[in-house]
């Protein structure tokens, strides 16, 4: 079903004016923020790759590193908002870093979000990250879940297979660029041909990314690296993806079937601000778990989102409907959305 009726009488205005000092992107957090969890994310994952196998130290140096190169990875969010020509060096060092790493460079993002955030393509077939996963079956969204057990060798073989054979074969490259270069939860979207939205490095970015992938197998096959760099290296991206698999399905309401336009409001509340739990930090990082606030202002860096809210709850005239969008934990925003998908069956 559509969001509610009643979003005309979102207060978008007021909720403006209220936040709008919060708006600039403090450097500083950004990169000391980044610096500190590659450190912890890169380091634990040595130590995995070093440490006995299921050693107490190899576990809690495994957990540590997961969530941090997880926290590392959604920083991909935060770029594809960036305001073009800004944060220039913190892109590059980003990608170079976790991005072709972890096989996820920042051009799999770049418009695709973009997209998902304009009036006429949210919720609709056309937004490869939104599937109506509230009005149809429940079995839909164990199954997307579970997509995420096969995700890191999709990826694996985009960049160490496909990139280089797209080269000499044109037809690939458009098949590669249009079903297996996005960051989505539709595995039927097709992406459009590049636009500006896109960056002009994306090949560059390709390019890299299929050396990290070779490089990577080349150093196990010839022994310098272990085997065991690429176990612990799928077991730290299938966290990576399962995770935010969670995170995605408590993000948003997903009640469009699709073929409905939604306004700003409508985004809204058809989103959700996750407020307590205290691993919300840890499954939300990068201020996610305030996804409701951030489509009302996709432009506000992440860590002003949960300002933005409080001040929102306090001040607005009106916050009953602010408040609509509110989930308690990540297992209420689940639960909701499972509850909402099996309400949909019934009326079917």
């Amino acid at each position: 079903m559509p969001a509610p009726e009643n979003s005309e009488d979102f207060p978008l205005k007021e909720a403006r004016a209220l936040v709008a000092h919060l708006m600039g992107r403090n450097a500083y957090i950004y990169w000391l923020d980044l610096l500190f969890n590659l450190v912890l994310g890169w380091g634990g994952f040595y130590l995995v790759v070093i440490s006995p196998a299921l050693s107490a130290l190899t576990i809690i140096a495994f957990i540590v590193s997961a969530f941090s190169l997880y926290r590392v990875a959604i920083f991909v969010h935060e770029i594809v908002h960036f305001k073009k020509g800004t944060f220039k060096s913190f892109v590059t060092f980003w990608n170079l870093t976790a991005g072709f790493p972890l096989l996820i460079p920042s051009f799999t993002y770049y418009g695709v979000h973009n997209d998902h955030h304009k009036r006429d393509t949210y919720g609709t077939t056309e937004d490869g990250e939104y599937l109506p996963f509230g009005a149809e079956e429940g079995w839909k969204i164990v199954a997307y879940v579970f997509l995420s057990l096969i995700l890191p060798l999709l990826f694996l073989a985009r960049f160490l297979i496909l990139t280089p054979l797209s080269w000499i074969i044109p037809p690939l490259g458009r098949y590669a660029w249009e079903r297996a270069s996005s960051l989505t939860i539709d595995l039927a979207y097709s992406r459009p041909p590049p636009t500006k939205l896109d960056g002009k490095f994306w090949r560059v970015q390709e390019i890299c990314a299929s050396i990290y992938a070779w490089v990577g197998v080349l150093l196990i096959y010839n022994g310098t690296l272990p085997i065991k760099f690429a176990i612990v290296w799928y077991l730290t991206t299938l966290l990576v993806f399962t995770m935010n698999s969670l995170r995605t399905l408590g993000a948003h309401a997903y009640r469009n079937p699709g073929d409905v336009k939604m306004s700003v409001a409508d985004q809204f509340l058809d989103s959700v601000d996750v407020t307590g739990g205290i691993l919300s930090p840890f499954w939300a990082p990068v201020g996610l778990r305030y996804h409701a606030t951030h489509h009302l202002f996709p432009q506000m860096p992440y860590h002003n989102l949960g300002k933005a809210h409080d001040l929102l709850v306090k001040e607005l005239s009106d916050n009953s409907l602010y408040l609509s969008a509110t989930r308690k934990t990540l297992w209420h925003a689940l639960a909701t959305l499972w509850e909402d998908s099996r309400l949909s069956q019934q009326k079917n």
